[in-house]
């Protein structure tokens, strides 16, 4: 017998089945339990609120930090035959009180509010009004990390969102996010008081992206050949600066790549308009700083690349999520150069932050580093990061043109041998002036001019040394100590290269002239073999002239996976639309028509 949530999955959404640990979360707050969901950028978020909102009865309230996502989501709910508002600052005083009317009235299912909206007094009495009569079904809350004060999209509103539980105990909260390691996600449990919540972690793996880093020599050819190979490729670049941001737009557009630039120096209007052309149009290339992403549900980003380097792993996995949400083939490509470690050191160093965070930033970037420069599959470094184990994917740059390597074994001898003999209270730059016989003030103060190991290592110039430091960190023979400002430990994986009873081999620097790319095997996806089909384009200029007609975007009427199907499945019948994955009872009834005389004259011509 079908389960009502998989019933309403199928009827609403037009899914025949739940994806990982979907099922499980729904099942949790449809029972009126509490979670903490962990889940990457596309892989299904919003079912696990959505559903149970409309399986339970009242209203669920959703709290999102950002405007066009609101929107978007509200779209989507609609097409897809729910009730659904949101309010927030972009709407006119006489349509939000329309929306609170139907909220009070019982004519919503879902709302969605910004978080500085939901503790407004007007507001919160509309929700002691609706708790009294037990019409609220839950709360959700929309990228969570936003809470942490040490992330990197701290929202200071949302740490008021630790009093729901206190005046509306008995409705049940999901917190959600696409990345938190461990430090950030207790600070989620503490801040919004899920002490009590079921936790659940979803793999964080994206298969369907493709890692690449590049060492930076000439960053523009480099861009420029790596958007050479994917024309008419809807994406975004990410820079450090609005400076490079601005100047990298101007120079793409002068080389015929349509792009837009999107910071915080930007008007509201300007950045508004940027984001919706975005959104609407397709292979447009958003030139950004990462104050543009969070929240961006464009299905069908086939890139992400950053001409600067993240901050952190977990920034970096948030902003290369934004690739590839509806599963197809995606590229996250990156350079990145000595520059860039200056001017993070440099960000963490003047930053007011406190000393406790800057050591913590440090580490994050010390792992970021050494992502970049590890001769092993980028999929495995990444998911160790979050704590889960991998196979090597044969889908990155390192496992399809694998750099040189060298035997490191004697280097790391030296090295793990600097750390053990000055105390294992020291870090990197300490022990490699050391291993470089530089007798700094430091060195001489602490004697360490005196060890066995001083002076031992001159073969190597100190970015060589970094890198071997960086790679024996990320192969865990080497651990930072955030508790010791970041003091370089051994562990127990130093011990048999030290005793000379394993061999080491580390990274070289790449030989490959870095803007080449490397080719990409075919996919064996059935879709993406009908991808070509004169039937796609026809049910996409269709698609864009109804997006057109309503003001939203082409994905929210269906997904490009939507017209693949129905490309190769050549339906005949509403029944037939009705086993295409994304097309629900609303759209099949909304649109049925129309996509079957499609098909129908598609075949005809054909025939």
């Amino acid at each position: 017998m079908t389960s009502p949530a998989r019933e309403l999955l199928r009827r609403v959404f037009g899914y025949s089945s739940f994806r990982g640990r979907q099922e499980e979360i729904v099942e949790q707050l449809v029972a009126g339990g509490d979670a903490l969901v962990l889940m990457p950028t596309g892989g299904g978020k919003s079912l696990c609120y959505q559903i149970p909102a409309l399986l339970r009865a009242g209203v669920g309230v959703v709290v999102s930090p950002l405007i066009a996502l609101m929107q978007d989501q509200v779209d989507a709910l609609r097409q897809a035959g729910a009730h659904a508002a949101y309010l927030n600052s972009s709407l006119d005083p006489r349509t939000a009180l329309e929306v609170e009317r139907r909220l009070l009235g019982g004519e919503l299912d879902l709302i969605y509010v910004a978080p500085e909206r939901l503790f407004a007094e007007r507001f919160l009495s509309l929700l002691e009004q609706l708790a009294a009569r037990r019409q609220l079904a839950l709360f959700a809350i929309d990228e969570a990390h936003c809470v942490s004060q040490w992330g990197h999209d701290f929202r200071p509103e949302y740490l008021q969102l630790s009093q729901l539980h206190a005046r509306f105990p008995e409705v049940p909260r999901i917190a959600l996010t696409a990345t938190a390691d461990q430090l950030m996600r207790q600070e989620i449990i503490t801040r919004l008081r899920l002490e009590e919540a079921k936790l659940f972690v979803a793999s964080f793996d994206r298969p369907n992206i493709r890692y690449a880093v590049v060492e930076r020599d000439n960053p523009r050819r480099q861009l420029l050949g790596f958007l050479a190979a994917r024309p008419g490729a809807a994406g975004i670049v990410y820079c450090l600066s609005r400076r490079k941001v601005d100047e990298t737009a101007i120079w793409l557009n002068s080389q015929g790549v349509a792009a837009l630039p999107y910071h915080a120096g930007l008007s509201s209007g300007e950045r508004q308009q940027h984001q919706q052309r975005f959104l609407r149009e397709d292979g447009l290339v958003m030139v950004a700083t990462i104050a543009f992403g969070m929240g961006i549900d464009k299905p069908d980003v086939r890139f992400v690349a950053h001409l600067d380097l993240p901050r952190s792993l977990e920034a970096y996995y948030q902003e290369t999520g934004r690739a590839g949400r509806d599963g197809e083939a995606s590229d996250a490509w990156m350079t990145y150069g000595l520059n860039d470690v200056v001017i993070h050191r440099q960000m963490i160093e003047e930053s007011s932050a406190p000393s406790e965070q800057k050591r913590v930033e440090r580490q994050k970037l010390d792992s970021m580093l050494a992502y970049c420069e590890s001769a092993h599959c980028r999929r495995v470094l990444l998911l160790r990061y979050f704590g889960e184990d991998a196979a090597p994917c044969g889908n990155c740059d390192v496992c399809l043109d694998p750099p040189g390597l060298w035997d490191g074994t004697v280097a790391a001898q030296k090295a793990l041998s600097a750390a053990l003999r000055s105390g294992q209270r020291f870090g990197a730059g300490h022990l490699i002036d050391i291993l470089r016989g530089k007798s700094t003030d430091k060195v001489r103060q602490f004697g360490h001019d005196r060890l066995p190991t001083f002076g031992v290592g001159v073969e190597l110039d100190e970015i060589g040394w970094r890198s071997v430091f960086r790679q024996l960190l990320v192969r865990g023979v080497l651990e930072a100590d955030a508790t010791a400002y970041g003091a370089l430990k051994l562990t127990a994986e130093a011990r048999p290269i030290l005793k000379g009873e394993v061999s080491l081999s580390l990274r070289r620097r790449s030989e490959r002239p870095s803007g080449r790319p490397v080719a990409r095997p075919p996919a064996p996806d059935r879709l993406e073999r009908v991808g070509d089909l004169p039937l796609v384009a026809k049910l996409r200029a269709w698609r864009s002239e109804k997006a057109h007609e309503q003001g939203v975007p082409a994905y929210v009427i269906l997904h490009d996976r939507s017209l693949h199907e129905i490309a190769a499945l050549l339906p005949v019948s509403t029944q037939d639309l009705l086993a295409v994955p994304g097309i629900g009872v609303a759209k099949a009834e909304r649109y049925g028509r129309e996509l079957l005389a499609i098909v129908a004259g598609a075949s005809r011509q054909t025939g």
